[in-house]
């Protein structure tokens, strides 16, 4: 039977964000979509949210990864979507790339930023989180990206936080409601919401360990 070392049996610090989520770096997403299946129907816009803990263990906002996307080669997109989100895809003003060049660059930012806090994985944030958990998913099957620094199902729900901590699912409402500021002709910017999610995220986990919820007490 080996015998471990001392150096061996001590368990490895982890940092101060790795132990609040179980070793997970929360990364806010917010996506656009062409519609509302995930396999059939166009990626438009991707932006993702990290997160930095301070000392105290205050969560803040950190960096904004975002990027305007091409539709993908036979990809629906159905004209209520692009009423809806304001966006038009042939614009030349979109500066659109494929997934294929932009997801694996988003996605080696976030492993960075896993990396440099200490965390093992990403899990995603987003509001109605499912949602853009999926449509990410699918274009980084399509890319053949075995990389995908989130976890393939686990998912943190603002708008389940939201409803929770302020009686409001909807985003804006929500805003709103925990004193923040919503301009809705910002709206439906995957990078504006994404930030928005990322604010609202923040405030309900600080406000959460300021009523006492975090850290847990030790065991005695």
């Amino acid at each position: 039977m080996a015998v471990m070392s001392p150096a061996e049996e001590t368990p490895e610090i982890k940092t101060l964000f790795a132990q609040r989520f179980r070793g997970f770096l929360p990364v806010i997403v917010d996506v656009e979509t062409g519609g509302f299946n995930a396999h059939t129907d166009a990626l438009l816009e991707v932006a993702a949210v990290t997160l930095r803990m301070d000392d105290d263990g205050i969560l803040h906002r950190d960096e904004t990864f975002a990027c305007h996307l091409d539709p993908f080669e036979g990809a629906n997109i159905e004209q209520s979507a692009l009423d809806f989100t304001g966006i038009d895809p042939s614009s030349p003003d979109r500066d659109a790339q494929p997934e294929m060049i932009a997801l694996p660059e988003i996605f080696s930012s976030i492993r960075k930023a896993v990396k440099a806090n200490g965390c093992t994985r990403a899990v995603m944030v987003a509001h109605n989180a499912h949602f853009d958990l999926g449509f990410v998913n699918a274009a980084a099957d399509r890319c053949q990206i075995k990389r995908n620094p989130f976890h393939p199902f686990s998912c943190f729900d603002t708008a389940t936080l939201a409803g929770l901590a302020f009686g409001q699912t909807v985003l804006a409402k929500a805003c709103v409601a925990a004193g923040m500021e919503f301009s809705n002709s910002q709206a439906h910017s995957a990078a504006y919401d994404a930030e928005k999610t990322a604010d609202l995220f923040c405030l309900i986990v600080n406000k959460w360990k300021d009523m006492g919820g975090w850290p847990l007490p030790e065991d005695s």
